[in-house]
């Protein structure tokens, strides 16, 4: 069990250190000469542009930034949980509510990729004045990093919820 244990805790917190990168990281769409995330758009390395509210072609820009907030939030607070329930709660009764919300971190996380699938072309018409060919671009890999961290988080869930069940 204690082995167990173990596993499921670096597996946590190899989710959240995945949503931390994906999160911060300037490289969900990359081209040539630019790169691009929920925060900002940076050409070359040097020269960035921040995206904010003042702008009204991020509107669903900012729910991506607000989902993935959200979902390391909530892997960070289950993991918090998983540790007090660890050491509070009778045994058959543990990790029901560190499943809940990890769960919730999952569902975050999903909103956040499946928005920035569904509208980054709403990215690339906002920085034409950039004059920058973002068509050509590709998803980077904190992209593929927040979808990885999805399956994390869906698995870690489920664990938590097979896990209540062990002695």
């Amino acid at each position: 069990m204690l082995i167990l244990l173990a596993f499921i805790i670096v597996f946590h917190i190899t989710s959240a250190a995945l949503l931390f990168i994906s999160t911060i990281d300037n490289a969900w769409w990359v081209g040539k000469d630019f790169s691009t995330d929920v925060w900002q758009i940076c050409t070359n390395i040097t020269n960035c542009t921040v995206i904010n509210e003042n702008m009204a072609e991020y509107q669903s820009i900012q729910a991506v930034q607000a989902a993935m907030i959200l979902s390391t939030v909530f892997c960070c607070v289950a993991f918090l949980v998983f540790i007090l329930q660890l050491f509070r709660l009778k045994q058959g009764e543990r990790f029901v509510l560190t499943s809940i919300i990890q769960l919730l971190s999952c569902l975050c996380v999903m909103i956040a990729a499946s928005i920035y699938t569904d509208r980054h072309e709403e990215l690339h018409e906002a920085v034409e004045y950039l004059q920058l060919n973002v068509a050509s671009g590709q998803y980077g890999y904190s992209f593929i990093l927040a979808w990885i961290a999805f399956a994390f988080t869906l698995i870690s869930g489920v664990m938590y919820l097979i896990l209540r069940k062990r002695k």
